[in-house]
């Protein structure tokens, strides 16, 4: 059957009702006639091309050496940092905008400098960062006696993928960079299954075993050498609201983790003011709500399974 053109006729009414809610009840999520928001494609870009820094010869460009890799991460550091600083540039202006402020201090009208400072800020902490993810790969290594070596963990680890992107997102939410965290924190949800807010404190040697449906709160903190299973939350009890009904925000709301603690499958540790001690084990689909002491193992009683022979 072919398509009747005449039936075209009705498009010019979508169009208008469409464009009718653009301002009235759903103008809330239009954004027209303004200064230009951080553009998701080059942020992923940007996302790319990090990644390809940190992890020189994985990726696209192959057949790296000590050689040629200076004049190849030279000229994408070029790059990045005149991406990273019209976005920045974006994002802060808009926060402005937005009748928000840059941490406490008053926002600055020169919103292209404060790009160019905040890019060259991140570009910095790239050593750092490469450091912080090696001892991840090699934590992924150590407690994974399926891995072969390093290099699958970094080409096939969903887990190291997630927290690579976190690293990454948690140093641009310490410089207090709006929105572009969290555009590469939930576009390494998308693919990997694993939400970590960007605010979320990780120290070294952190593995994600296998990962799907890990969520990690914005105000956890979790110590060196944690190693958490798939479908962990680490999340909040419940949201305070003040006197007008509204969430109370920037309070701690999810749990502390110490060093060495081993989480496993699907149990969830929730609330702002529990801690799990150092060295302690949490099993799994165990709920914790409270504080486990330093070197505790805790579990919930084994089901009692039941056999029967099948109709």
């Amino acid at each position: 059957m072919a398509i009747d053109f005449r039936r075209k006729s009705v498009l010019a009414s979508i169009t208008s009702q469409v464009i009718d809610t653009y301002s009235s009840d759903a103008a809330s999520i239009t954004h027209l006639g303004q200064e230009p928001l951080p553009s998701l494609e080059v942020c992923l870009s940007i996302l790319s091309d990090l990644k390809e820094i940190l992890f020189p010869g994985y990726r696209r460009r192959q057949n790296l050496s000590l050689v040629n890799v200076p004049y190849y991460v030279g000229d994408l550091i070029d790059s990045l940092h005149d991406r990273l600083a019209d976005q920045f540039a974006r994002a802060f202006r808009y926060q402005s905008q937005a009748g928000r402020t840059v941490g406490q201090e008053p926002v600055p009208a020169d919103f292209a400098a404060l790009g160019q400072d905040h890019a060259i800020r991140f570009l910095s902490a790239l050593p750092h960062l490469r450091r912080l993810l090696a001892t991840d790969a090699q934590a992924a290594y150590d407690g994974d006696p399926a891995a072969s070596g390093i290099d699958e963990i970094v080409f096939c680890y969903p887990g190291f993928e997630a927290v690579t992107v976190h690293r990454l997102a948690h140093q641009l939410y310490g410089q207090k960079v709006p929105l572009v965290p969290r555009i590469f924190s939930e576009w390494a949800h998308s693919q990997t299954g694993i939400d970590i807010h960007p605010g979320a404190s990780i120290g070294p040697s952190f593995f994600i075993d296998h990962g799907t449906g890990v969520v990690i709160g914005e105000t956890c903190e979790i110590a060196a050498h944690v190693k958490i299973y798939q479908g962990v939350t680490l999340g909040a009890l419940s949201f305070d609201k003040d006197a007008d009904g509204n969430l109370v925000r920037g309070t701690k709301r999810h749990p502390t983790i110490e060093d060495h603690v081993a989480i496993y499958a699907n149990a969830t540790v929730l609330g702002g003011r529990t801690v799990v001690g150092a060295y302690s084990v949490i099993g799994a689909s165990a709920s914790v709500t409270r504080s486990v002491p330093r070197n505790t193992v805790v579990t919930i009683e084994k089901p009692l399974l039941r056999f029967r022979e099948a109709a």
